[in-house]
């Protein structure tokens, strides 16, 4: 098995045109989090969420159109199941999940924080993900995220 070491940081950042208020309510309201959470060709469904420092929460992914790779759950879906770790309102958030997925590339538990830091634009989002599974791609992650980040930016920009 490999060692905490081994597994690798993604992160991805952007600068959008609305308060931290609104993307953390954005975050913390599951309605809102079902909208723009999930990367473009995917679908999601809260299953439940409790968003308070260890509270926790179940998040289904589905694709909704064809995909070079298999979902980590099944061959359309990704379920991941986590707790919230620590909720700094309109500043930061860390959650910390793992999939349901029976391959060992997928296994182990993933730290996600987002930053919230007001610039004069807007508000600098930046998310860090650390301990990386070694089955979810680089290329394919850094896509997921930069496509969560333009639809929350869809979402929160008026």
């Amino acid at each position: 098995m490999k060692g905490p070491s081994s597994y690798r940081i993604d992160s991805a950042s952007r600068v959008i045109a609305a308060p931290r208020q609104a993307i953390y309510e954005a975050f913390v309201n599951p309605e809102s989090l079902v909208l723009w959470l999930p990367p473009q060709g995917m679908s999601a469904h809260i299953d439940f969420f409790d968003a308070r420092a260890g509270g926790s929460y179940q998040l289904t992914l589905t694709y909704e159109v064809d995909h070079s790779n298999p979902g980590k759950t099944s061959d359309n879906t990704d379920v991941s199941k986590g707790r919230f770790l620590e909720l700094v309102p309109d500043t930061k958030i860390v959650l910390v999940g793992e999939f349901d997925s029976e391959d060992p590339a997928f296994s182990g538990e993933m730290v996600q924080t987002w930053f919230l830091e007001a610039v004069a634009a807007g508000t600098k989002v930046t998310i860090v993900n650390e301990r990386v599974p070694e089955g979810i791609r680089k290329e394919d992650h850094d896509d997921g995220l930069n496509s969560t980040l333009a639809n929350l930016a869809r979402f929160v920009e008026k």
